[in-house]
C-alpha cells in the first residue's frame, strides 16, 4: 500500500459537505475520505456542550487505542494503550478541565474506554489544551465514526480503515485544519 501523502504533507484538511453541516470530507495528500462532524455543524465560537466542531488549525498530538479491540495503530505519532480507568474531564469548573483523568473521578467527565467503539482509536487534537479556557469546549478528538457517519458531539470521525491508513502516513508536527 502506498502512502496517501508525502513526508512533507502533514496537513489533514476537513471541509463540510454542502447542505450537510455534520458530514464532511477529510483530505491528506491525494487521499480524501468521508467524515462525521459535530451535530451542531462547524463554529468559530466553540462552547462546552454546543455539539459543534471548532474551525481552526490544530496540532495532531497523541493516539490512544483499545488493545482488546484491535492491533496497535502503525504511526510515527506517540501511541498509548487505553485502560478502563481512563477518562477526560469536561467540567469547566474543575482545575483538570479538558485534560485526561483517572476514573473514578468526581467531576463531569467522558469515559475513554467506551462500549460503542468510537474511541477504539482516538487522536487528541490541540484544541483548548494549554491553557484550557473554561467553557470553550473539551475533548475535541479525531476518532472512529459510527455506522452511517452519524454526527459527533464536536469531534471529527472517520471509518477505521481510513483512520489506520491516515495514521500510517502522519508524522509528528501534523495538523488538522478544519475549514468552513
Amino acid at each position: 500500500m502506498t502512502s496517501p501523502a508525502s513526508s512533507a504533507d502533514k496537513r489533514l484538511t476537513v471541509r463540510p459537505l454542502p447542505g450537510h453541516p455534520s458530514r464532511g470530507t477529510l483530505t491528506l495528500g491525494s487521499l480524501t475520505v468521508p467524515c462525521a462532524l459535530g451535530k451542531g455543524g462547524l463554529t468559530l465560537r466553540k462552547r462546552e456542550g454546543d455539539g459543534a466542531t471548532p474551525v481552526g488549525r490544530f496540532a495532531v498530538l497523541d493516539v490512544f487505542y483499545r488493545p482488546d479491540r484491535g492491533r496497535r495503530p502503525e504511526t510515527a505519532l506517540p501511541v498509548t494503550a487505553l485502560r478502563p480507568e481512563d477518562g477526560w474531564c469536561d467540567d469547566p469548573r474543575h482545575p483538570r478541565y479538558n485534560a485526561p483523568v483517572r476514573l473514578p473521578f468526581a467531576a463531569s467527565h467522558e469515559k475513554m474506554w467506551r462500549q460503542d467503539g468510537v474511541y477504539d482509536i482516538v487522536v487528541v487534537l490541540d484544541y483548548n489544551l494549554s491553557p484550557a479556557v473554561k467553557g470553550k469546549g473539551s475533548a475535541i478528538f479525531f476518532h472512529l465514526a459510527r455506522p452511517g457517519y452519524t454526527p459527533t458531539e464536536g469531534c471529527v470521525a472517520v471509518a477505521e480503515p481510513h483512520m489506520r491508513r491516515l495514521l500510517k502516513a502522519l508524522r509528528p508536527g501534523a495538523v488538522m485544519e478544519i475549514r468552513r
